[in-house]
């Protein structure tokens, strides 16, 4: 391909509302530009990158059995009620209404629709097991789109969806997939770990997330650091031991510490260590009001609430919220003597507190020597807390440290959740029907370029690696005004693409510095310069990925190349 007729607009300045390396590279590169808030234009560079992802995601997932499809983007409003989920995925479901006052979703995913689609069409455990897998745009009503591509509302995914008869059948696609993954991630060289999940809005157990390690992540992985365990850290168990102080249980009394709404503010005040005080926090849980009390020196952790109270919607009451239930400010929150209709229930490190200090429900005042079980009773006790570094490592083997992850993939075991909630059966070889038991696995194809870009770059720009590039080579006429450079660049162009190798050819009139820093900047695996040796038959190689420069003669060239590319 011509640079000079190429849709490649390269920016010398950092774009100020880019906050990270990859948005600020993919646009400066030319490879994306955004059209409105979290959705962008993908211009030909960019394109050719995401075709070459979704090329491995293909031959990996074909390789593993799985059928290639393409469903609509547009869904009838009832498959999502059927289901239960309208209601229950949130605001980020973007809702539309045809001509005749229909009502639809733009597709954020698609278990529906598979699924009926499944139904209707397979009837007997002769055509099972089946993968069937489209890539395809997803939208989601992000409420705050960032990160460019990395957190968009508009963006491609590839969806697989698995359809098995028996336990062990799912055991086994899961496991398929879960392989296929590593095989994707590894091609795509990506630092990544596959890490125990949540399985969130979409439901189903047994899931993994594929995590890039890179410091912008959003997500937090806590893993060993002496075994293989890896897990999200709103999911990963905390397996600690508490003891009980040996001291005796004081009369329980309530002091003035004023203007203490936080933990640090009570500590400093009272002159306690943080876990000697209980941290109270009102969420409104399924409309109803729930108490969920751990120890001061830890925090909250949502997903666990939510799981434990039965994958319950669990949303922190509001100020407004707190002061009609428990007749107090946000930051004087306690257990002690709360309304009959509150539920209270404890994180386990809180059974262990001796004459601890809580809230007392009223502004400016707190308790000491508060002891559960005789001051205030809970409905239970639960892992409640997020897991923190130094805690030991659930699997007995270590202790944790937590890494920053982008999540580029996730794996998921449905089992019959949309199965029976869609009537989707088949017959099984007794002649009885059997509900369809199903997996769902995720890859985001744009987040995860984005994710190569912030793991391949140096301070000139991107530094691709050869399996995503959107060209084998960039070869450079460094001066297009002198004829022997002019024509040796030429020569080389077609006997590069009769070799099968897809090139960009910078044949622009521009500066050598500019088209160098481009070269650079666009981050090609090998760039070829054609200059002032043109006349001796003689080009100038770079490697982007290490800098090496290599002077070598057109008659080797094709040798030379072949060798840097095993």
């Amino acid at each position: 391909m011509r640079q000079r007729n190429y849709l490649t607009p390269t920016l010398r300045d950092v774009p100020a509302d880019a906050e990270i390396k990859s948005h600020q590279l993919m646009l400066r590169s030319g490879l994306i530009r955004q059209t409105a808030s979290g959705i962008y234009s993908y211009l030909p560079l960019g394109k050719k990158v995401l075709r070459k992802v979704e090329e491995i995601i293909r031959s990996e997932m074909d390789e593993a059995g799985g059928q290639e499809v393409l469903m609509p983007a547009i869904q009838p409003a009832e498959l999502w009620e059927e289901s239960g989920r309208l209601g229950d995925y949130g605001p980020e479901l973007m809702r539309l209404k045809d001509r005749h006052d229909r009502d639809f979703v733009l597709g954020a995913t698609h278990e529906e629709v598979i699924t009926t689609l499944v139904r209707d069409d397979v009837k007997s455990y002769k055509k099972l097991p089946m993968n069937l897998y489209q890539i395809q745009t997803k939208y989601r009503d992000e409420r705050r789109p960032r990160f460019g591509v990395l957190r968009s509302r508009e963006f491609i995914m590839k969806d697989a969806y698995s359809f098995d008869t028996s336990q062990e059948g799912l055991d086994k696609s899961y496991q398929d997939m879960y392989s296929a993954y590593q095989n994707i991630f590894s091609r795509c060289e990506l630092d990544f770990r596959a890490v125990e999940a949540d399985s969130g809005a979409i439901g189903g157990t047994d899931t993994h997330e594929f995590m890039v390690l890179s410091e912008i992540g959003e997500d937090t992985i806590a893993y060993s650091d002496q075994s293989d365990f890896a897990a999200n850290i709103e999911i990963a168990p905390v397996h600690a031991k508490y003891e009980k102080a040996s001291a005796d249980p004081l009369e329980l009394e309530k002091v003035d510490t004023p203007n203490t709404k936080t933990i640090a503010d009570l500590t400093s005040f009272l002159q306690v260590n943080s876990n000697e005080t209980i941290k109270s926090l009102l969420f409104i849980v399924n409309e109803e009001p729930v108490l969920v009390l751990v120890r001061g020196d830890h925090e909250v952790n949502e997903v666990k609430v939510g799981n434990v109270l039965g994958k319950a919607v669990v949303e922190l009451a509001t100020p407004e919220q707190t002061a009609r239930i428990l007749g107090c400010e946000t930051g004087y929150i306690g257990p002690i003597d709360v309304p009959n209709s509150v539920k209270i229930i404890a994180d386990h490190a809180v059974e262990f507190v001796t004459n601890g200090v809580c809230g007392a429900n009223e502004k400016d005042k707190h308790y000491k020597n508060v002891n559960p079980g005789r001051d205030f009773a809970v409905a239970g006790y639960e892992d409640l807390r997020l897991i923190q570094e130094g805690d030991p490592s659930p699997d007995g083997k270590g202790t944790i440290q937590f890494a920053k992850g982008i999540e580029v993939g996730h794996v998921f075991k449905l089992g019959t959740k949309y199965s029976e909630a869609l009537g989707a059966t088949f017959l099984d070889e007794n002649g009885k029907t059997q509900s369809l038991i199903m997996g769902c696995y995720g890859i985001g194809v744009s987040r995860t370029v984005a994710a190569i870009v912030e793991q391949h770059h140096d301070e000139n720009g991107i530094v691709w690696p050869a399996s995503v590039a959107p060209f084998d080579l960039h070869l450079v006429t460094i001066n297009v005004k002198d004829e022997g450079q002019r024509n040796l660049g030429e020569e080389l162009y077609q006997t590069l693409k009769q070799e099968r190798y897809d090139v960009l050819f910078d044949d622009r009139p521009e500066r050598a510095g500019v088209k160098f820093k481009d070269s650079d900047l666009l981050g090609l695996p090998i760039r070829i310069g054609v200059g002032k040796k043109a006349a001796e038959g003689i080009v100038e190689l770079k490697i982007r990925k290490t800098g090496e420069m290599i002077e070598v003669h057109i008659s080797d060239l094709l040798d030379t190349l072949k060798k840097l590319s095993k």
